[in-house]
C-alpha cells in the first residue's frame, strides 16, 4: 500500500487524475458511477479543490483508495479542545 501525501488543493488535481487512469478508469466510467457527466467528471478533476468534502470521498472510494488524516512532523497537533 502507498502513501500519497496532499498538502494543497493544487496537487489534488493531478493526484486524481493519476489514480483514476492508474485504476484504468476513464472519466465517463467514474462520472456513471459517481452518478455525474463527464463534462462533470472533468471539471471536478481540473478543480478538486472546490469539490465537497462528500463527493470528493465518493470519488475517492471509486478510485480504490481512502483519506487519512495524520498529524505532520511539521505541524504542531490542534488542541483535543478545538474539536
Amino acid at each position: 500500500m502507498r502513501d500519497y501525501t496532499v498538502r494543497t488543493a493544487e496537487q489534488l488535481p493531478g493526484m486524481l487524475q493519476a489514480l483514476r487512469k492508474q485504476s484504468g478508469l476513464t472519466q465517463r466510467a467514474v462520472a456513471d458511477r459517481l452518478g455525474v457527466t463527464q463534462q462533470t467528471m472533468s471539471a471536478m478533476e481540473r478543480h478538486a479543490g472546490t469539490v465537497s468534502a462528500e463527493r470528493l470521498l465518493r470519488l475517492l472510494g471509486i478510485l480504490g483508495v481512502e483519506l487519512v488524516l495524520r498529524e505532520s512532523d511539521s505541524t504542531p497537533a490542534v488542541p483535543a479542545d478545538l474539536w
